[in-house]
């Protein structure tokens, strides 16, 4: 059960800060730090959007499924992802800071179908990001800002989790998440970045890989053995180096897993005995004690992971907050299948 409103914004926001490197968060303004960050992430999805857009063309998109009214749709994100980088580059000059610029990046996507599915995990990722950052800010107009992107990006992970099938609400709530675990997500598609980019203040955690048997719908329709397919292992790779084995497989039966599903993560190393398997979605953190077997964790997904759902090996219960020092590996992205609306329709006034 999701605990009370006020509870779980106090928990989120003490799982962002908890998370932050010592100096950054005793820092009495960070203003430009977070949106440094923020045009990191931007750079990365202008490049993303505006590689796809030249790599495939709407007659693509059409014999994939898609209609010239979606791809239509994705040239508006592009725009959007653009004019994001520039107003944060406005912000910052107008600071007298200089811009980050764009890195160079590698996407392990292939055809159009696995581009999608791509982009609406980034685009969650990029939502839980401001989301997370929000309480970071101390500026009100920066806030505004920040807010307002929020608001598209949002939009953004709407529309690609429909079109591969995915609930676009599956959790009432955004999942925020802090800048340590989303610059771990980030750095695994940065190839290299200029020198002149000023240094982020952050660094990976050790990467944790969801078993490669656990699958997601790629397809506007998910009806049939040719309208699924495996999500391969390498989403959580490390360094930003998905391996070249990683290709999604055809399934004749694949699709999330629901909650009380056991879920196997692997980690990059043999996991600690003692560990417990955390799932960070909308405003719950929630462990779960893993059963170990060498560098891979066991356990089951529990009740409150709804939707795109962050999954750490911690060393620790984390009894509702997520504590960076407590974090062994992670984030592992997992969608988790939500259940079946529930409506009371006592809860309202005539």
């Amino acid at each position: 059960m999701l605990y009370n409103s006020i509870v779980t914004a106090s928990v989120a926001f003490a799982s962002v800060v908890s998370a932050l490197p010592t100096e950054l968060s005793k820092r009495a303004n960070i203003d430009t730090t977070v949106l440094q960050f923020a045009l990191t992430l931007e750079h990365l999805e202008n490049v993303f959007y505006k590689q796809a857009l030249k790599n495939f063309s709407q007659e693509d998109f059409q014999k994939a499924g898609y209609s010239a009214d979606y791809y239509n749709d994705l040239k508006y994100i592009a725009h959007d992802e653009e004019q994001h980088v520039l107003l944060l580059e406005g912000a910052l000059t107008a600071a007298g800071v200089t811009p980050v610029q764009a890195c160079t990046y590698s996407f392990p996507y292939y055809d159009v179908r696995s581009f999608i599915t791509l982009s609406s995990v980034l685009e969650g990722v990029g939502t839980s990001a401001y989301l997370g950052g929000a309480p970071l800010i101390t500026s009100k107009q920066y806030l505004t800002v920040a807010a307002s992107i929020l608001v598209t990006e949002a939009l953004h992970t709407s529309l690609q989790r429909l079109a591969i099938n995915e609930v676009p609400m599956a959790n009432p709530y955004g999942t925020p998440l802090d800048p340590m675990s989303v610059y771990t997500l980030a750095a695994m598609f940065i190839v290299s970045c200029p020198a002149s980019n000023a240094a982020l203040p952050f660094t990976s955690y050790p990467s944790l890989q969801v078993d490669g048997s656990t699958c997601t719908c790629e397809e506007p329709q998910c009806g049939s053995p040719r309208d699924v397919i495996k999500r391969g292992s390498g989403w959580a790779s490390k360094h930003g180096g998905w391996p070249e084995t990683w290709r999604p497989q055809q399934s004749n039966s694949c699709m999330p897993p629901s909650p009380g599903k056991s879920v196997t993560f692997t980690a990059n190393s043999t996991i600690p005995a003692g560990s417990y398997v955390t799932f960070v979605s909308g405003l719950s953190v929630v462990s779960v004690q893993g059963n170990i077997n060498g560098m891979d964790i066991n356990a089951a997904v529990p009740s409150q992971a709804m939707g795109q759902t962050y999954v750490f090996v911690t060393s620790q219960d984390e009894k509702g907050t997520l504590t960076a020092a407590d974090i062994k590996y992670g984030p592992a992205v997992l969608e988790v299948n939500p259940p079946p609306p529930s409506i009371d329709y006592s809860i309202m006034k005539e």
